[in-house]
């Protein structure tokens, strides 16, 4: 969104109570964000400013320095760090990981990132939903190259076989946002001008951590083999992480530590963790009897708390059912979970309250919660499930569900499958480039994603040794190339270009090919020529003072009107209707909603059909 130069529309600085709202919207966006790492992002004593662009971004920077957050439509509803900010805190953002550094030279191309190019580790791919967002890295190199929302889930990228397009980029590294300001700087050597590599510096650095020996883990080993080992092993190397940090270190000139300091820290580490009393937790093989001899002491109800916990955040708890009140979790999620026959008291624990439980598992990020003042109970606002406790955790499977489980969970994967869109775009080859397809032995009648229609004419470069030898940076034009990019777009009189930057000839070779979208629902795929066209929500007024809301473009998405209209109907207490759509071709149909619904119809489209919400277009005749 920042690939042509932006200019701000109004620029002011940010009052003191804009301030702190700027600051509680971003932990509430990212739950993982500490109160230090905001104070780097927004340094309190500095201040900040606030620009607005023709497109209604946002944009957020320090006076004097560099812009660090940007709200895609001005209404904190999507906020996203830039790569400044990455570059100040890397993990702010979960990250996807480039198969190579030759990989970056299309996202800062300005292509999207899909599936293909990410390197997907041995573990397999992480957790993710559709609307989140993740940055992009190279491997070797810390430093986040750009920024994005998923278009789909995990569920759903495995599903489809991890193709298609993963991340849609928003902001990018030499992008107009990144070189808006004066002073613009790259954070390591590996940041080349069209493309980004591993670190030079990174090998002298682990060559000079060699030299700091090794931590022992006898103390782990000797707690035997129970579930609870690799939190141990967790606990005993988070702590020598915070004591390192206590102590400075001590480091020499040479990079190398002190091996007095490190030894006591580890020998300190081993007493702590051969003193640490590990729960047995409640294993399900346990019977019911045994369990109803003796009451459950407060460490075995907090990790009987943890465990059902995690159960219905795997098994019940829905992210389209959030936010959800704390009462709510606990009868009807977190209480079912337990095991048969064992009474679960919160007020047994060493919590005492629901909400202070709750509480504590948004402190460790597990969850995000807020306290609602007028209902007086806490809210469970989101789910972390790429935290390690909620990854490292395996739900038990039910014995036995009754017809109203079975009934149930059936209704939820079928309202998961319908939110399964893909919405892809793709390019065919047209006249102006087929010599160059032809060239590197590309099939002329296939469809390509933006990766590979660029990785045709790269091919070709590097097959006529067309990169210029005093700049690798720029692509000398051959007769081809040159009519592939530039034949009838040059006026009359004036001379065709002799060479080009990388950067800009991906981008201007998809733009010489035939576009396409390819949206796929569940088993059902549709392929049209050009782009994609917008769902349009729109309410106008009829007979007097009642409004009606007109929705059209579903087809582009694969929604049934006939489908739609019955379930609007139902969702909104009103009457709704199918008509033909004035003036469109045949085949095109509109649902008619009485009364004023458009947000909420918008809302409804996007939850529970998955049409991401720039594909929808919203007008209200109503306001004067």
């Amino acid at each position: 969104m920042f690939k042509k130069p932006i200019e701000a529309k109004s620029f002011s600085r940010l009052s003191g109570a804009d301030r702190k709202k700027l600051r509680r919207t971003i932990k509430e966006k990212f739950p993982h964000v500490s109160d230090a790492d905001l104070d780097l992002i927004l340094p309190p004593k500095a201040e900040i400013t606030v620009s607005k662009l023709p497109n209604r971004t946002v944009v957020y920077g320090v006076e004097g320095g560099f812009p660090m957050i940007f709200d895609v439509d001005g209404r904190s509803n999507e906020i996203f760090p830039t790569v400044y900010s990455l570059w100040t805190v890397p993990d702010l953002l979960p990250a996807f990981m480039l198969k190579g550094g030759e990989v970056s030279q299309f996202v800062i191309g300005g292509a999207d990132l899909m599936f293909p190019g990410i390197s997907i580790p041995p573990e397999g791919l992480p957790s993710f939903l559709a609307g989140q967002a993740w940055a992009v890295k190279v491997p070797g190199n810390p430093a986040p190259i750009a920024v994005g929302i998923t278009t789909m889930s995990s569920a759903a990228a495995l599903k489809a076989g991890l193709r298609g397009k993963a991340l849609r980029i928003l902001h990018f590294y030499r992008d107009s946002l990144w070189d808006s300001v004066e002073g613009h700087y790259v954070p390591n050597a590996g940041f080349l001008e069209d493309a980004v590599f591993e670190d030079p510096s990174l090998l002298s650095a682990a060559e000079t951590s060699g030299a700091c020996g090794v931590v022992d883990d006898s103390p782990i080993e000797a707690l035997g083999k129970t579930e609870n080992e690799g939190d141990a092993e967790q606990l005993m190397h988070s702590q020598l992480e915070s004591r390192r940090d206590a102590n400075g270190s001590a480091q020499d000139a040479d990079g190398s530590t002190h091996i007095d300091n490190k030894s006591a820290v580890c020998e300190e580490i081993r007493e702590d963790v051969k003193s640490l009393k590990i729960a047995d937790g409640v294993s399900p093989e346990e019977s019911t009897d045994e369990k109803g001899q003796r009451p459950l002491s407060i460490e075995e109800i907090d990790t009987l708390l943890d465990k059902c916990l995690l159960q219905a955040l795997h098994t019940t708890v829905i992210d389209k059912d959030l936010p959800m009140s704390g009462s709510t979790l606990w009868s009807g999620h977190v209480l079912p979970c337990r095991p048969p026959g064992v009474t679960l008291d919160v007020k047994k624990s060493s919590h005492k309250k629901l909400a202070k439980w709750l509480h504590s598992k948004s402190s460790a990020g597990l969850i995000s919660s807020k306290e609602d003042r007028h209902k007086k109970e806490v809210l469970l606002l989101s789910i972390n499930r790429n935290h390690p406790d909620y990854m490292s955790f395996k739900p038990e499977k039910r014995k036995s569900e009754t017809v109203g489980q079975t009934s149930t969970s059936a209704a939820n994967e079928g309202r998961q499958s319908r939110q399964q869109l893909d919405v892809m775009e793709v390019y065919k080859p047209s006249t102006h480039v087929n010599p160059i397809f032809s060239a590197v032995g590309e099939d002329l009648g296939k469809y390509y994603t933006a990766p590979e229609a660029s990785n045709v004419v790269f091919k070709y470069v590097e097959k006529e040794n067309l990169v210029k030898p005093t700049d690798k940076a720029k692509v000398v034009l051959d007769a081809i190339l040159c009519d592939a990019l530039f034949k009838g777009t040059v006026k009359k009189g004036s001379s065709y270009p002799s060479e080009i930057h990388k950067k800009d000839l991906g981008s201007l070779f998809l733009s010489r090919m035939q576009i396409h979208h390819k949206v796929t629902r569940g088993t059902e795929t549709a392929l049209r020529k050009g782009a994609l066209k917008t769902v349009q929500i729109m309410v106008e007024r009829r007979q007097g003072n009642k409004k009606v809301t007109r929705v059209s473009g579903l087809e582009s998405f694969l929604l049934d009107a006939e489908t739609l209209a019955p379930e609007l109907q139902k969702k909104f207490a009103c009457s709704t209707s199918v008509a033909e759509l004035p003036g469109s071709k045949k085949g095109q149909v509109e649902v008619l909603v009485q009364g004023g619904v458009i947000e909420d119809l918008a809302r409804y489209l996007i939850e529970q059909y998955g049409v991401p919400k720039r594909y929808i277009e919203v007008l209200d005749k109503t306001k004067k």
